[in-house]
């Protein structure tokens, strides 16, 4: 049983800033680092941390051969990323508060030139049993959902970043998902306001097959599918970067899962998991390996 991420790898300058940059300011930073991120390497990177079986697939420019040093390093199959000559690696330019909090301006690059034939070939390899995980940082997710369906794949989609693009796509299919209370929200068409448990009310009225990670930040976590509802408290620790938070917890989680752990054991793994991550620095960087968050 195997996991294949389809998901973006970007090239990540974090720039560490007393504060968010506003509308026409000219702000010094104290840092300038180069890490390797991108929603999708960070959660094929968790994965193989956790101990599952990860096949990444997507795109890259000439310059983002560092990408896949980092993923092979950490145990991902990289055979199902192709090299675009003519299209620049995806970016990010992160700022970096002090406190941890961050904010990130994105360029997709060859994320968002990811081909049709491209796609076809590398589902062509993977069929029932195995797990498709999604970002919203590629292009034509719908395609890809279909094809994996088509195929009985399991589908796994973290919709981040959302955008309203997400609701027109085929989420029906999806078996689960990992949501914070934001993309929730929108996804489950709630207002503002309502609690955790009820968002995790909406979504399953909207979609009954489906199982749902609700991640609430220094809140904890719940989670929900149809035997019931499981909250886990967050792990206190002294914050200090918080860009790969989410994506560790979603990797190790569905690692924790795939490797027949129960929900409260995936659920607790994920949650010291994550809560490691934001004592480092960076995005891949930071994910700790599985005998660290065991031990």
């Amino acid at each position: 049983m195997a996991v294949l991420c389809f998901g973006s790898l970007n090239i990540d300058d974090t720039y560490t800033v007393p504060h968010f940059v506003a509308a026409g300011e000219t702000l010094a930073s104290t840092a300038l680092e180069r890490f390797a991120g991108g929603k999708g390497l960070n959660q094929s990177v968790a994965l193989a941390r956790a101990g599952a079986e990860v096949y990444h697939a997507g795109a890259i420019g000439p310059e983002g051969g560092f990408l896949l040093e980092t993923l092979r390093a950490s145990g991902v199959d990289v055979r199902y990323v192709e090299t675009l000559p003519q299209v620049r690696t995806g970016h990010a330019i992160i700022q970096k508060e002090a406190g941890g909090d961050n904010c990130i301006l994105l360029y997709g690059g060859a994320n968002r030139c990811i081909s049709p034939e491209w796609m076809e070939t590398v589902l062509s390899h993977f069929g029932h049993g195995d797990v498709l995980l999604l970002q919203n940082e590629i292009n034509d997710l719908a395609r890809l959902m279909k094809l994996a369906h088509s195929r009985g794949m399991r589908i796994a989609l973290n919709p981040s970043p959302m955008e309203t693009s997400v609701l027109s796509l085929p989420l029906e299919l999806v078996d689960l998902f990992f949501l914070n209370e934001v993309e929730a929200r929108q996804i489950a068409n709630a207002p503002q306001g309502i609690g955790g448990e009820q968002l995790l009310q909406n979504l399953a009225e909207n979609f009954p097959g489906a199982a749902v990670v609700l991640t609430l930040g220094g809140a904890g976590a719940l989670y929900r599918d149809a035997g019931g509802t499981w909250f886990q408290p967050a792990c206190p620790v002294e914050v200090v970067d918080t860009t790969a938070a989410g994506d560790t917890f979603s990797g190790y989680f569905l690692g924790s899962r795939l490797r027949g752990d129960s929900v409260k054991e995936a659920m607790a793994l994920a949650s010291r998991a994550a809560a490691m991550a934001c004592t480092r620095h960076g995005a891949a960087p930071s994910i700790p390996h599985l005998a660290e968050v065991q031990g």
